[in-house]
């Protein structure tokens, strides 16, 4: 099934390409602002996890391998993320996790199914038709392209990855 999670995520992956990051950062940052606009509806429950710029952090490679990098700001149009370099690759951290394509695939994707490749291509037709300044906008993103799909885009995209199962 997919819900307004995966909604969020993917559109906003669809964002950063649209806005130029290769298919790799872009799946990390969707994740990214997955997580963060859930963790908003609920709070923020769990603590601060505090993050400076230019400061090095451990981070969570894996469930049992942890790596020090240097804290990165990084801006999609006026939206701050954080995240580090690994292997020359932009990758977005959300408290102390580094957040991979293989997350988005574990996280995202799957709830797709085989309908992904489809769900991916009507993303990116969203996105595209959106004006560059609404994708800029951290706020116009959310109010003007997610919010009012994000019910009607769960349930088609629920409906299609069970006709493509």
């Amino acid at each position: 099934m997919v819900g307004r999670f995966q909604v969020m995520a993917l559109l906003q992956a669809a964002r950063a390409k649209v806005l130029g990051h290769p298919l790799d950062e872009a799946q990390s940052f969707g994740l990214n602002r997955a997580i963060f606009y859930a963790a908003a509806k609920r709070g923020f429950k769990g603590g601060p996890s505090a993050k400076r710029p230019g400061e090095q952090q451990t981070l969570k490679a894996t469930p049992s391998k942890s790596i020090t990098k240097t804290i990165q700001e990084d801006t999609i149009g006026n939206e701050i993320a954080y995240y580090v370099e690994m292997d020359g690759k932009k990758r977005y951290v959300m408290g102390d996790e580094i957040l991979e394509p293989e997350d988005f695939k574990r996280q995202v994707e799957q709830g797709f199914g085989k309908a992904f490749p489809n769900a991916w291509k009507q993303a990116l037709q969203i996105v595209e038709q959106t004006d560059r300044a609404t994708l800029e906008s951290q706020r116009k993103f959310y109010e003007e392209v997610y919010k009012p799909r994000r019910d009607e885009l769960a349930k088609a995209w629920s409906a299609l990855s069970k006709q493509e199962s």
